[in-house]
């Protein structure tokens, strides 16, 4: 990694800060061959004859046993931009920021960092556990760059935005993991960075002191670069003006329309449906149309498209009666609307043992951008047992143009009321 000379926050906006070209690196899943291999490099670079470096993605040969983390990874990060770095778990996040951080080494291509970088990447990283909060608030500033005069005018600061003065001359190790997070996004934003690096480590934290971190990221993204990783789709949203989403490594979409990159990522998630229930009912089929067409597998929805469900079950014979509800569940299967099923004097609707097929209208659908799920529940009417909870039943996706985080969005037309 190679550092361009530094700027302050003064410099012209919109200055590129950070520039990736064509980022690789290899880990290799058996601990002893890693270390072997480890060994094997390190004499080959103390020799001169180590595996030559290349900017090209592929001329590295993969040994026994390694793997791509991050393969051909390129960007540019200009001042006042925020990228978020989405993607599922393995998708080799954690690793770019570890090389942007020079935590570790990449095997292939180049970074350029201009200025000074603030990084919050793994809880505690960065900081010594015996020495106290203040000692390392201190050595933190030192390594970059700025002196115990420019430390001293900013500690105060610090101290009062981590909120935990009582606790500032404690040795580290004795912090919680949210004191750790208070303090370490402290340090890291409050030093002026132009260049800040912020893991999955705010979800941490409270949702006050969060709400707090993530208005002092709306203040520094006017000055400087930001690179944020979360799984929160409501923060990527409002605070990220690009998207990169990464797949086993690999960017697979750069999007300038952070909605765009959303709808990609939730286009990446199964479902994994669950069955439970004592028995008695059974689901047979559920169809899903739109605007009166049926849906293929794996609908994609457009915000707003009127929907209706086909919807067809059997009761067992020694059940007299049971009643149905369909719910639709987010990624994180938690209910988000729920239908019973009515009958025409609007009561729960009653079905005897057979086949049933009914068709359900929902509607408009104004649900957010992500990907949604039905759940069906029947339950005896009498005894009120469950007879069959099945969730993850057709999967589909909603995608919205514009990205107004909420789980339901339902545009109105304002009256204008004379004064």
């Amino acid at each position: 990694m190679s550092s361009l000379p530094e700027t302050n926050n003064l410099t012209t906006n919109h200055e590129v800060l950070v520039k990736v070209e064509n980022l690789g690196k290899i880990f290799c899943r058996d601990l002893k061959k890693s270390l072997f291999y480890g060994l094997k490099d390190s004499a080959k670079d103390l020799l001169g004859g180590s595996r030559k470096k290349s900017l090209a993605v592929n001329q590295r040969e993969l040994r026994k046993g390694e793997f791509w983390a991050n393969q051909g990874v390129s960007f540019k990060l200009r001042r006042g931009e925020c990228i978020g770095l989405i993607g599922h778990n393995g998708a080799g996040k954690t690793t770019l920021l570890k090389m942007l951080n020079g935590l570790i080494k990449p095997d292939t291509g180049r970074i350029e960092m201009r200025g000074r970088v603030g990084a919050l990447i793994a809880l505690g990283a960065g900081f010594n556990p015996i020495l106290t909060g203040r000692e390392n608030i201190y050595i933190n500033g030192s390594v970059i760059g700025l002196s115990k005069k420019q430390i001293d005018e900013k500690i105060d600061d610090i101290i009062d935005f981590a909120e935990i003065a009582e606790f500032i001359d404690s040795p580290v190790r004795t912090y919680s993991s949210g004191m750790q997070v208070r303090l370490g996004f402290a340090v890291a934003s409050s030093l002026l960075p132009d260049i800040l690096i912020l893991d999955e480590v705010l979800a941490v934290g409270d949702m006050g002191f969060t709400i707090k971190c993530l208005n002092r990221i709306r203040e520094l993204s006017k000055d400087s670069a930001i690179i944020f990783v979360s799984h929160n789709m409501q923060y990527i949203s409002n605070f990220c003006t690009r998207v990169l989403v990464m797949d086993r490594g690999v960017p697979i979409l750069d999007a300038d329309n952070p909605g765009d990159g959303i709808n990609c990522y939730f286009g990446q998630m199964e479902f994994k449906g669950s069955k439970s229930g004592k028995g008695g009912a059974k689901l047979e089929s559920l169809e899903i149309s739109v605007s009166g067409a049926i849906c293929d597998l794996d609908p994609v929805i457009r915000q707003g498209d009127e929907v209706e469900i086909d919807l067809s079950f059997s009761i067992s014979s020694e059940i007299k009666s049971a009643v149905a509800l369909v719910c639709i569940d987010d990624e994180s299967q938690s209910q988000v609307i729920a239908y019973p099923l009515l009958n025409e004097s609007n009561e729960s609707a009653q079905y005897h043992p057979g086949t049933h097929r009914v068709r359900v209208p929902l509607g408009a659908i104004d649900l957010n951008a992500g990907s949604y799920s039905f759940l069906v529940a029947i339950s005896d009417t009498e005894s009120k047992t469950n007879l069959l909870r099945e969730s993850g039943v057709l999967p589909f996706r909603v995608r919205a143009d514009n990205m107004i985080w909420s789980k339901i969005v339902r545009p109105t037309k304002a009256i204008v009321c004379s004064k």
